[in-house]
């Protein structure tokens, strides 16, 4: 799936005020050129989770190539006297031209894993920090989610349907990122145009209110739509829905959906309804309120699919990763925060995974980049080249692949490590 070629305004002005502040502090001492090395990682998981899903690297890289300050943003930024002039003039001639290695995406992380490493003059890359964190926060949490709802459902498919309740462009980026995690389709529009993702969608509870019966509007839809489209029984009464929907569809009607009640007891009920009808094919469709837990609890139901909004677009509890971009060593020398809150490790690092012959994850190992531990049969380097001088050099993987990448990951990860309880990191993560 690629995405069709579209014009983007810059991305420079995406940032907070003090990194420019600190640009022009740092090109009036002379130490703007200094040779960086900035690491985005998370301390910890967010409550409850044993893994989080790195998602983010095609955007950034994207947003990366836009990181142009142009004259709109020079003027705005000269108009509201954020910088000095020798500042603006630097900003002019802005391009990154350093390195970035990253985890792939659908890649999976834990606790201190260096999911991203920006090597450049601190100049080039302090600028970049909030456009990196605002992007890897947001999409490593949808994703993080996405994965543990899609693994709730097993091989019944979810639907992406959240972008009503989040902002109309973090929707697009929420959609992308829950595909990635498994789910099956969004209802969002500008992300099937975007990144090529199947959509479906059929009508509100509105569509039904806006006819005088429920047959007028389930008629109004089989006519428009075929009989293998998705009728909402739950306007009125849900057991004379079904017995309308049947009758004005015959038993070859595609799907219900049930939005709203107890979903587990009423889809049971509208199952036996179903077949006594002769309508055994027919597709139950849940949604209202979901997430992994509701889904879990649904396993034993007669559920077909499951339309998820709130919980992914919000990442079900946790809306951001928690990580932090970090500054980790200065010309060629490790250097680290000490907050007994807050405490980094100094220098660049790397990280690799063991597995056992089986397969099974066992740990992740996270190293300086200048001395690599031994690598095993079953082991596997997880940072990749991404930008090499400031040109891409990754081969940027369709979204399948990196959906495939996921699925790949999570299988690997010990069984306790997949439940949806609270507990320790599905693996530990060893600092040498």
């Amino acid at each position: 799936m690629t995405a069709p070629q579209q014009p983007q305004p810059s991305t420079a002005l995406l940032t907070d005020h003090y990194e420019l502040t600190m640009l022009a502090s740092a090109l009036t001492d002379g130490s703007a050129e200094r040779d960086c090395v900035f690491e985005v990682f998370a301390r910890r998981l967010p409550d409850g989770r044993r893994y989080g899903v790195v998602v983010g690297a095609a955007r950034l890289l994207d947003a990366l190539a836009d990181f142009r300050f142009a004259d709109a943003e020079i003027d705005q930024l000269a108009a509201t006297n954020v910088v000095d002039d020798a500042t603006l003039d630097w900003l002019a001639n802005y391009r990154f031209t350093g390195d970035v290695d990253g985890y792939p995406e659908g890649e999976l992380y834990f606790p201190g894993s260096p999911v991203l490493t920006v090597r450049a003059s601190f100049a080039e890359a302090v600028v970049l920090e909030t456009l990196v964190l605002s992007i890897y926060n947001h999409d490593c949490a949808i994703a993080s989610a996405a994965a543990r709802m899609a693994a709730a459902a097993g091989t019944r498919p979810t639907i992406e349907m959240g972008g009503r309740r989040t902002h109309e462009y973090a929707a697009v980026a929420a959609a992308r990122a829950a595909y990635i995690g498994g789910f099956a389709t969004t209802s969002n529009l500008e992300a099937g145009r975007r990144y090529g993702i199947s959509t479906r969608g059929t009508v509100a509870h509105a569509f039904m209110l806006l006819h005088d019966t429920e047959e007028a509007a389930f008629r109004a839809q089989i006519e428009k739509l075929g009989t293998d489209t998705t009728l909402l029984v739950d306007t009125y009464d849900i057991t004379a829905g079904i017995d309308t929907a049947v009758r004005v569809a015959g038993t070859e009607v595609g799907a219900i959906r049930i939005d709203s009640g107890d979903v587990g007891v009423l889809a049971r009920q509208a199952r036996q309804q179903l077949d006594r009808l002769g309508a055994r094919d027919t597709r139950i469709v849940v949604s209202g309120d979901l997430d992994e837990h509701a889904i879990a609890a649904l396993r034993a139901e007669p559920v077909d699919a499951y339309g998820v909004g709130t919980a992914v677009v919000t990442g079900s509890g946790a809306p951001t990763a928690n990580m932090v971009y970090k500054l980790v060593e200065v010309d060629g020398k490790p250097v680290a925060k000490r907050s007994e809150s807050k405490e980094s490790r100094g220098g660049r690092k790397s990280a690799l995974r063991r597995h056992k012959p089986t397969g099974t994850a066992i740990e992740e190992i996270v190293h300086q980049a200048t001395s690599s531990p031994d690598l095993g049969e079953h082991d596997r380097v997880l940072p990749i080249p991404l930008v090499r001088g400031g040109d891409v050099v990754a081969d940027v993987p369709t979204l399948e692949d990196s959906r495939q990448h996921l699925r790949h990951a999570l299988v690997s990860l010990p069984w306790e490590g997949l439940k949806l309880s609270h507990g320790d990191p599905a693996i530990p993560t060893v600092f040498r």
